[in-house]
């Protein structure tokens, strides 16, 4: 196996998650006896340019399709986020109106609609058929497909060159970024920019966000593997934005070498990982153990509660949620049922557990004892959403970095 973005055969693994399957691939009920695949979940390391990534790949057609269930409008905190950003980008930038936006795995259009209430012109492009439907009836442009050359090429020549180029929470999910990396050059223009949104690894590292890890998610990126793959594109990242989206994120802006003035943000950065040891195997070998030992936490609490006769449910169900339930083996003997806002995924079984997932009023009508937070980045707004369920005395279960009852 070559290393996703210098090709080094110098890898070394760190985590072991067992099998787990396609974590959006929800189920329904005529499905619940039939084979399911499950596939190794493991994190290798670069030790040449340090990038963490997958040990087995999903082939995308499998991850990214019709029954994709993610559904990016469900939480106000990701809406206004979104808002904010694209405000931020057409302010600092000197945005014309008309200027092109394209968001690569646009999903349902959030990003792009912000951007188009505000004057822009949108184009999205994502792989899966359903969400692309959606998109385009809330009237979002958007083309399916995967973006890569073929797609540059075809598809979008007869669009105009785009100002910038979006990538929320899709980065990570490339399976070519040499194709990647041929198509970007080839779609900006000389003042173009290009901006992506990914988990920050070091925060993965340092709150115990394991939960993240699926098989979607091919890389785990830090700033230095980064560095090194847009040298190789005559690219540069000229300013860094944090934000706490998902556990904590970073929004890098790619420009092309020399073309804009770099932040110190972005040596500023790059110093606190060095400091942080973050690409030693000593650090990675720490954090596996700690990730089991959380594991045996969150097992111990659910069962211990299920000894004094109390009912537990589970809260949303995130993709993130179902690694956690996977990897801990928690199933429907230790959560009765999930509720959720999603209509993806109401009515279905989660993967691998089979756990049947309900709508969130449910678990105001039936009052449960406790109910497990599975989207714990968005806790406060969903516990918010449903405070009537603390009001009437159930408590809910925080379960990263390690399991806390509110």
């Amino acid at each position: 196996m070559n290393c996703r973005m210098c090709l080094s055969k110098n890898l070394k693994s760190f985590l072991d998650l067992g099998h787990v399957p396609r974590v959006d691939r929800f189920l329904i009920k005529n499905e619940l006896n039939e084979p399911e695949i499950l596939y190794p979940l493991n994190l290798l390391i670069c030790e040449k340019c340090g990038l963490v990534q997958l040990g087995y790949v999903v082939s995308a057609e499998l991850l990214f399709n019709e029954h994709y269930a993610y559904d990016s409008r469900i939480t106000k905190k990701r809406l206004d986020s979104y808002h904010e950003f694209s405000k931020y980008v057409i302010k600092n930038f000197n945005l014309q109106k008309d200027s092109l936006i394209i968001d690569i795995g646009s999903n349902t259009g959030l990003l792009l609609d912000c951007f188009q209430n505000q004057g822009m012109q949108v184009l999205g492009i994502d792989p899966s058929s359903n969400i692309v439907k959606i998109a385009n009836e809330k009237g979002i442009d958007t083309i399916d497909g995967f973006f890569n050359v073929d797609l540059v090429n075809t598809k979008l020549s007869n669009y105009k060159s785009p100002s910038v180029i979006t990538a929320t929470n899709v980065f990570a999910h490339i399976q070519d970024y040499q194709n990647f990396g041929i198509a970007l050059k080839k779609l900006i223009k000389n003042d173009g920019i290009f901006i992506f949104q990914v988990p920050y690894f070091l925060h993965l590292l340092e709150n115990l966000e394991y939960d993240t890890i699926y098989h979607e998610h091919l890389a785990y990126f830090g700033l230095k593997p980064l560095k090194e793959f847009f040298n190789t594109l005559n690219m540069e990242i000229f300013q860094i934005l944090e934000t706490d989206l998902d556990g904590g994120s970073i929004r890098c802006f790619v420009s092309k070498k020399g073309s804009r003035k770099i932040s110190s943000i972005v040596e500023t950065m790059f110093k606190k990982e060095e400091e942080s040891d973050m690409y030693s195997m000593k650090r990675l070998e720490k954090f596996a153990k700690d990730v089991s030992n959380q594991k045996n936490a969150l097992v111990e609490l659910l069962v211990d509660l299920k000894k004094k006769n109390k009912r537990v449910v589970g809260v949303s169900a995130p993709a993130k949620g179902m690694t956690l339930l996977n990897y801990c083996k928690i199933d429907n003997t230790l959560l009765e049922y999930i509720t959720e806002k999603s209509e993806l995924k109401i009515g279905k079984y989660s993967p691998g557990m089979h756990i049947e997932v309900k709508p969130d009023s449910v678990l105001l009508e039936d009052k449960p004892d406790y109910a497990l937070l599975l989207a714990w980045n968005f806790a406060d707004e969903i516990m918010n959403n449903l405070k009537e369920f603390k009001n009437n005395g159930g408590h809910f279960i925080i379960p990263i970095p390690f399991p806390k009852i509110i």
